[in-house]
């Protein structure tokens, strides 16, 4: 188990540097205030608007980063400080969100497959773990008996959660793709406020990027202790 500590322990340090990164970066762009004078949320309505989109609603939710798209009730939730701030940051979230809405609209493979496996892993993601060492205590590393199958099915619980992750990077890094694409080609932000954004989106995406590597690097060390690999 040390092994999977020091694996653990090494992920949560490149995630913890890259969200702080991610924060002073978004940080220093809510500095750049835009020339335009538009809220996130007028950014929103706008990048909706522009896209043919009239059937989803711009909300506000408490909370800071916890912007978001929920494609059930076709909303595109801002934090206050993207809702109401008019600068490169906010502008950056608030149409990346929109981009979400408009894979949505427009059936974009990768976002339906996404959302496919949001039922699978939201029951699988949390037990996974645990009924993969509850396999191992049975002696899934004999392979044989009761405790392998049940610690293959751990991997499997597993294995869903992986792919999640791995899935939201392009759906992630296309939304970003369509927010920049829009806000440069309707000249609605300057090239210093365009800059801005397109890095506060980078940091961002790849806070996506350091948990999706994270999901396969567990995957593969439990993989290795029901398969044979050495144990700690």
């Amino acid at each position: 188990m040390i092994g999977y500590y020091i694996l653990i322990g090494a992920i949560a340090l490149v995630s913890w540097l890259v969200s702080s990164k991610l924060k002073r970066k978004f940080e220093q762009y809510s500095k750049v205030q835009l020339r335009n004078g538009m809220s996130g949320a007028e950014i929103a309505e706008k990048m909706l608007a522009d896209h043919g989109i009239t059937d989803v609603e711009v909300i506000s939710t408490p909370g800071q980063l916890t912007d978001h798209y929920n494609p059930k009730n076709k909303t595109v939730n801002l934090s206050e400080s993207v809702y109401n701030q008019r600068n490169a940051a906010a502008a950056a979230v608030a149409a990346h969100e929109c981009g979400h809405a408009v894979q949505h609209a427009q059936a974009y493979e990768w976002l339906k497959m996404r959302s496919a496996l949001v039922p699978v892993v939201s029951v699988t993601s949390g037990m996974s773990q645990w009924v993969v060492i509850g396999g191992l205590m049975l002696g899934a590393a004999a392979g044989m008996g009761i405790g392998y199958y049940v610690a293959v099915a751990g991997l499997i619980m597993m294995g869903f959660a992986t792919l999640f992750s791995f899935i939201t990077l392009p759906v992630e890094y296309d939304a970003s793709n369509r927010a920049l694409a829009w806000l440069k080609n309707k000249n609605m932000v300057s090239q210093q406020e365009y800059a801005g954004s397109e890095d506060a989106l980078k940091w961002a995406a790849r806070t996506y990027l350091v948990a999706a590597i994270g999901a396969l690097a567990s995957l593969i060390y439990w993989a290795l202790q029901v398969f044979g690999g050495s144990r700690d």
